[in-house]
């Protein structure tokens, strides 16, 4: 099989025909070296001084870059109190968990952590999971099989995706409403147990989900919801619960899921759920049960939930570099697509472009992720910003003049994808 390397994704090397593994291996490394020799590999750069603003890169020595691939919306990472929550978690329990939870590795702040992310929610029982991405395919997998239906925004998370590979699928496109109720009246009937599946704030077209709609129209047809807000919570909100409580509906969702990756800036995952349903996946989610326990330093959490009431000035200073960075790429001509959280995307549309630009970027000294297929559609190629609330006004000049400079550099027109 001839792959055109220039033109490839991931995708391409999932499973070639007439190849066993060391064969895909073989074609895949051919491919990384094709990108790289012209600049346009920029995947699992080395970053020296940790998640921050601003890093510093391996292979470029004495050059500071703008960072703009943390999803650590306020900071927490580096926050000074996190930090010590932290290191005092360590002192107390030591560095690890060293069981599962059912067999031993359950610690005092294990509990604290469920209850306080379900208190968060205004909800009574969580369960916690080692990522935000088991959260999600264990709990799918646990809940549906094959009697059963999900029926999924296209946009969902790729862990959504994998949860549902044990059961039936049927895919609506983005936030099209009209699309899920036909699927939810179609289906009537014809499945054992059907939950809609959506992302809260999306992580590529970094939209909200209409999440009133949703819930209205799976309640009407007798279908559950599950929503993972991952890039919601700490950034969305009068409190910052995120999408659920800018629509008011914390006790109209079903399964609540999400990360402690992004916002609260450590690791992790849970699931915000009834209690009934709760203790069923603490004794039938395998990727809980049969994983070891979040590490001491998880403990550091609970000071950042503690953070996202007791420091909205954070939120406030986010959104102000979110509406400060996206009017600047607007008026300078821009697509940023339909975004209305802290993800900035600018849309290329063409894959060889969106690496070319990606490369300028870093030569400029900005550090973005560049988006293509699978993960995207190809038309929908694009480079991918997150902002923190830590940024200064300074580097958003910074990355503004360097997307001039980009944007000049290859004769960009006043839309990037004409």
């Amino acid at each position: 099989m001839d792959i055109n390397f220039e033109n490839a994704s991931f995708k391409d090397f999932e499973n070639i025909p007439g190849m066993d593994f060391y064969g895909w291996a073989e074609q895949f490394d051919r491919y990384v070296n094709n990108w790289d020799s012209r600049g346009h590999w920029n995947y699992r750069q080395e970053s020296l001084n940790g998640c921050q603003p601003e890093v510093e890169l391996a292979g470029h020595p004495g050059k500071s870059f703008v960072a703009l691939v943390f999803n650590d919306y306020l900071g927490l990472t580096q926050h000074p109190k996190v930090k010590a929550a932290a290191i005092a978690a360590i002192e107390q329990f030591g560095v690890g968990a060293a069981a599962s939870p059912a067999i031993g590795g359950h610690f005092t702040y294990h509990r604290q952590l469920e209850e306080k992310i379900a208190k968060f929610f205004r909800r009574e029982s969580a369960v916690l999971f080692t990522t935000g991405y088991t959260a999600n395919s264990a709990t799918i997998q646990s809940l549906l099989k094959m009697q059963d239906l999900a029926i999924v925004d296209m946009g969902v998370h790729a862990s959504m995706y994998e949860g549902c590979l044990t059961t039936n699928v049927k895919m609506f496109p983005h936030n099209d409403m009209d699309k899920l109720e036909r699927i939810l009246r179609d289906t009537q009937g014809q499945y054992r147990t059907r939950i809609v599946i959506v992302d809260g704030v999306y992580s590529q077209p970094a939209d909200i989900v209409k999440l009133d709609e949703m819930v209205r129209l799976a309640k009407h047809y007798g279908a559950y919801t599950a929503m993972d807000d991952a890039h919601g919570v700490g950034v969305i909100g009068e409190t910052g619960r995120g999408v659920i409580e800018l629509y008011n509906l914390f006790d109209q969702v079903d399964i609540i899921t999400g990360t402690f990756s992004k916002t609260f800036g450590h690791l992790g995952g849970y699931v915000v759920a009834d209690p009934k349903v709760v203790n069923f996946l603490k004794f039938q989610a395998r990727q809980h049960i049969f994983s070891v326990s979040a590490t001491p330093a998880s403990a550091c959490i609970l000071k950042s939930i503690d953070l996202i009431d007791e420091e909205p000035e954070l939120r406030a200073k986010l959104w102000g570099n979110i509406d400060y960075l996206k009017s600047g790429l607007d008026e300078m001509g821009f697509d940023t697509g339909n975004t209305q959280s802290a993800i900035i995307p600018v849309m290329t549309g063409k894959p060889d472009l969106n690496a070319e630009v990606c490369r300028l970027l870093i030569e400029a000294g900005v550090y973005a992720n560049q988006i293509g297929y699978p993960a995207v559609a190809r038309k929908n190629a694009r480079i991918r910003m997150s902002l923190m609330a830590t940024h200064t006004r300074e580097q958003l000049d910074r990355v503004l003049n360097a997307w001039e400079w980009v944007g000049g550099k290859l004769h960009l027109t006043k839309r990037v994808t004409n």
